[in-house]
């Protein structure tokens, strides 16, 4: 049920209150925080998971506090699309004639307003107040007709006037009413196979909180350390877990090192990774190992087998964060284009290549906002020649692992097409996954967030010829 459908009743036809111009405005600090991360987002393009426990950590914002900010501030982000189209059937200006500050601060309460249990006259009073702190108190005058609007229907109601037919345009339909661009639409509906409902399904599960994900890395942690720390087991990797609620820096092993926070979908390409037999196995490469999840599970594997990791990253600070994450691989700054090792040294090679991480949207809400389709041609091409310099980097025989946090075709299943002809045979990543269901129609392994709970992964294993 949204927020409009419960504050039905109990305000005498009147829209709510906003407290009187004379009153000198209240400073709510979770508000402020969530404001000023949207406007980081938008002003220096900000990752709102990094920069967000920084802020409440810098201003001491704790406990039920801290969880509101969060919750305005990334639900703000998810749902921005859909806010816009509403504030500007509410107002004279469409959201992207007004002054940047005011409609991040109306977009704030337009998510109170539409999607949380806070009351309307305390969501629109405390965004007037905002907005007289932070921008000006004649803005405050428009974005309180504005919102005073926007609150005299629920959401869905809003969503019958505002998003376009789903019988005459289905994308755009569902770009609306799901918050996505409508490229991002189409480009789940193509990834699956052309079914709207499941399409639907996909870009519902990512506008859902995602929950922490965290590995026991081998030899150093047991799951069962972390269960017993609050956590519970992940539903398909062996060195997975599920951090139910509180903060992961608290628990002993992960703030030791010795787990981490990494996705369960993550760890188990690598695992496949590692699963496909060889004849000879010494030297494993992680090509793009920046900022250290696949390459700190990697490191415990080989540990254990007797393996040795060289992980590599091109930027200075991502080779940093890959040091705090392993402790016995090598660490060296290289380009993978143009690498420093000799062609045919490895017997493993993960290459996690930079992509539009469309994949991960339910945890960088921002980015379905920050990526254009201009953006793909650049990648795609990057792509390639480091899947190109990666089958060169492995050994006869060797195998690497093709990874993409992104279900784009013309990132996954294309780039493999493109390159892997005359150079690699195509094994089918699911035999190696065998405990994970509905990973596709092979001989690729595609993660879903509606289907497995995880970040939508890609993943090709290619053997060389």
């Amino acid at each position: 049920m949204n927020r409009g459908q419960q504050r039905s009743s109990g305000r005498g036809g009147r829209g709510p209150a906003t407290g009187g111009r004379g009153r000198r405005p209240r400073r709510d600090e979770a508000r402020i925080a969530a404001y000023d991360l949207l406007r980081a987002v938008d002003e220096r393009d900000a990752y709102a998971n990094l920069l967000m426990p920084t802020l409440l950590r810098q201003r001491k914002i704790t406990g039920r506090e801290a969880a509101l900010a969060t919750e305005l501030a990334y639900g703000t982000l998810r749902g921005l699309g859909t806010y816009d189209e509403i504030i500007g059937a509410c107002g004279d200006r469409a959201p992207g004639e007004l002054d940047p500050p005011l409609r991040d601060a109306i977009r704030l309460g337009a998510h109170q307003l539409l999607r949380t249990r806070i009351p309307a006259h305390a969501a629109v009073s405390s965004t007037i107040d905002l907005i007289r702190l932070r921008v000006g108190p004649g803005p405050s005058r428009y974005a309180n007709a504005v919102l005073r609007k926007v609150a005299g229907r629920t959401l869905d109601e809003w969503l019958a006037i505002v998003a376009p037919p789903k019988e005459e345009d289905p994308i755009g339909h569902l770009a609306v009413v799901h918050s996505h661009p409508r490229w991002i639409v189409n480009a789940f509906r193509d990834a699956l196979g052309g079914d709207l409902d499941e399409t639907t399904a996909a870009l519902e599960a990512d506008n859902a909180r995602p929950r922490v994900a965290l590995v026991a890395r081998p030899g150093r942690c047991s799951p069962d350390e972390l269960v017993a720390a609050g956590a519970e087991r992940a539903a398909y990797s062996p060195y997975g877990c599920y951090l139910t609620e509180g903060d992961p820096a608290e628990i002993p092993a992960v703030a030791e090192g010795r787990a981490a926070v990494q996705d369960e979908a993550s760890q188990l390409v690598a695992l496949a990774l590692t699963r496909v037999p060889l004849d000879e196995d010494r030297r494993w490469l992680d090509m793009c190992a920046g900022p250290g999840g696949k390459a700190g599970l990697l490191d415990a594997i080989a540990a254990e087998r007797g393996a040795r990791l060289l992980a590599a990253d091109v930027q200075h600070h991502r080779a940093r964060l890959v040091r705090g994450a392993v402790t016995r691989a090598g660490v060296v700054q290289a380009d993978g284009t143009a690498p420093p090792w000799r062609p045919g040294t490895f017997d493993r090679v993960m290459l996690d290549a930079p992509c539009t991480g469309l994949g991960a949207l339910r945890r960088r809400p921002e980015a379905r906002w920050r990526r254009r389709p201009s953006d793909i041609p650049e990648l795609t091409g990057l792509q390639r020649r480091l899947l190109a310099s990666a089958l060169e980097a492995v050994r006869p025989g060797g195998v690497v692992a093709y990874v993409t946090c992104s279900p784009h075709l013309a990132e996954t299943r294309v780039v493999v097409g493109d390159v892997a002809p005359g150079r690699a045979e195509v094994l089918d990543a699911r035999e190696y996954l065998p405990e994970v269901p509905g990973l596709g129609d092979g001989p690729f392994a595609q993660f879903w967030p509606h289907r497995h709970g995880t970040d939508a992964m890609f993943l090709a294993l290619l053997r060389r010829r």
